[in-house]
Parts: structure tokens; sequence; C-alpha cells
């Protein structure tokens, strides 16, 4: 499944782009640590591509339209329904990439995915407190800070303190409606 907006498209990673996808984590790996930990070995890359097809998550490569590189990644993973119609946001960005606008308007479209498509309600950013871009990016696409969540995922073997987003269908919808950066290209 491909989505098309602006500079960007999001699809599916798939076994060919192992090679291109473990060359940017290598190349990438100052720029996410102390933040993420992407797959960086064949194996993890493999375990990347199952989780992919697991019906509680999707992960989409972060593409840009103009050549098909990869700049980034974004994923919804623990997608719930019934009731609670909620999931949570992953991303992170490749070198050289960072910076230039691409995750503003890829992360836009996971969450049209996650509101449009997957009929999701609510979709939760979780963000280190000293990660200030990321907190930038969920900022400008229209979440709101929630709360502070101590020691809250283990990340790198460390149990690390977390700021904790939200947005709502409603609020991303509305947001989309006066022509922000949400959800790319209208």
């Amino acid at each position: 499944m491909r989505t098309i907006s602006g500079r960007i498209l999001l699809r599916e990673p798939e076994p060919r782009d192992r090679d291109e996808f473990l060359a940017r984590v290598h190349a990438s790996r100052r720029l996410h640590r102390p933040w993420s930990y992407p797959p960086d070995t064949p194996e993890g890359f493999e375990s990347l591509l199952r989780r992919a097809r697991t019906p509680t998550e999707r992960v989409h490569l972060i593409c840009r339209r103009q050549d098909a590189a990869i700049v980034g990644v974004g994923n919804l993973s623990q997608i719930f329904l019934g009731r609670f119609r909620n999931a949570y946001l992953g991303f992170f960005v490749f070198a050289p990439y960072q910076g230039l606008g691409y995750m503003t308007e890829g992360v836009g479209l996971v969450l049209r995915v996650a509101f449009d498509q997957l009929g999701l309600h609510r979709v939760e950013a979780n963000v280190q407190p000293g990660n200030e871009r990321s907190i930038a990016l969920v900022e400008r696409l229209g979440f709101r800070l929630e709360g502070y969540s101590p020691r809250y995922l283990k990340i790198g073997g460390r149990w690390r303190d977390h700021v904790r987003y939200a947005i709502l269908a409603e609020e991303f919808a509305a947001l989309r409606r006066a022509g922000s950066e949400a959800g790319g290209a209208r």
C-alpha cells in the first residue's frame, strides 16, 4: 500500500529495502543515539518486516517521491480497535534528510493513514524530554502535551523518561481543514 502527498510517499518495507535501510541506519547512528535504536543488522531488519505484517502494527518507509530514497520511518504500533481506537506513533529520520521538512510531511501522512484509513480516534507519541527536534515535530503536527512519564520506555538498555503527547481524530481533521502542516498536502 502506498500513500502519496507533495514530496513524500509512504510504503511498506520490503525485503529488497534491506541494504539501503541498513546503510542509512549505520550512517545515521550519531543522529539517532540516544533517542532511537533502529534495526541495524539483517536479522533486525527481518524482524521489522515480520512486525510490519502483524495486524497491530503499521510500518511505513517515508520516501522522497523524486528518487524513492528512504528518508525515514513512521510507524503505528499497538493498534487497538473496538472502543479504544488508539495507536502509538514512532518515527526516525535518516541522515542527511533531517531538518528538510520530509518528516513533518511523512509523519503527517502516517497520521492520515491512522485516522482516515484505520479509523483511529487517538494517536499517542512519547518523546524523551531532551529530544527537542522530535518534540518540535509532534507539536508542529498538532499534538498536545498530556503529561510526563518517568522511566517509561527501555531504550538503549536504559529506562528513559518521556513526555506524552496525543492528537485526536477531530483535532487532526480541524487542523487539515485550517490548512496546517498536519497531514501533508490536502
